[in-house]
């Protein structure tokens, strides 16, 4: 099946591509950026998002929220926020050397910052209760563990976007203003924003990444310990 083609709005086609196989989601899901300007059925989205529902979150609480942008004018106004922290963050990064990989990967953001309000649909992951300063330090594991509520189910909205089709890409910058990010979205106090996944039609194909060998990265009980390194270089 051709990526590139939009579906044809029937729901039977959309779960046709969910019908692929976990293991090719997986491995050809990559960080889609560059997309088409052609509007994404609504059908489409919220099929995403009804998968996405389906991962874990701590004790089943389901404490997430989904703002799901489209309007050209609050897209406009998160690329603003976009614009403002890219022009440090990607002027130092033109500072540095870069291998060529991180330099496509650059130019593809770079293309999403310019872009941005082109981009069909936005959706804003959230989180309802705490607040992100809490009053009361908390150690940095259950900051690890609020967001660990969220991030599964940002997994399984790409996955499916990949499934059916769509170029995904998950960021954060957008919302380096926590404060701005609500008044954008008309957030209350007890939403907390936490990533977009941006979602069109691809302008490029899917395909498999680079990635190190599973032994290189692999510690067994012990940091530095790495039995199956050699096997890795095989």
């Amino acid at each position: 099946m051709d990526d590139n083609l939009t579906p044809t709005g029937d729901p039977l086609d959309i779960e046709v591509r969910l019908a692929m196989p976990l293991a090719e989601a997986m491995l050809t899901q990559r960080a889609v950026r560059r997309v088409r300007p052609d509007p994404v059925d609504d059908r489409v989205v919220l099929r995403c998002l009804e998968l996405a529902l389906e991962a874990p979150t701590a004790s089943n609480g389901q404490s997430w929220e989904f703002v799901v942008v489209k309007d050209r004018a609050v897209k406009a106004s998160l690329a603003a926020q976009y614009r403002r922290v890219w022009s440090v963050y990607g002027g130092l990064a033109r500072l540095v050397k870069t291998d060529e990989q991180t330099a496509r990967i650059l130019k593809s953001v770079r293309w999403q910052v310019e872009h941005f309000e082109e981009i069909p649909v936005l959706v804003v992951c959230c989180l309802r209760g705490g607040a992100r300063v809490p009053l009361v330090p908390k150690p940095p594991i259950a900051v690890s563990s609020r967001y660990g509520s969220v991030y599964p189910s940002v997994q399984n909205l790409l996955l499916a976007a990949r499934s059916v089709g769509l170029g995904g890409a998950l960021i954060t910058l957008p919302l380096w203003s926590i404060t701005v990010a609500r008044r954008i979205l008309k957030l209350p106090l007890g939403v907390e924003p936490c990533c977009i996944v941006t979602l069109g039609w691809p302008k490029g194909h899917y395909g498999r990444k680079a990635r190190k060998p599973v032994g290189t990265v692999v510690h067994l009980d012990r940091y530095g310990h790495q039995p199956w390194r050699e096997a890795a270089r095989v």
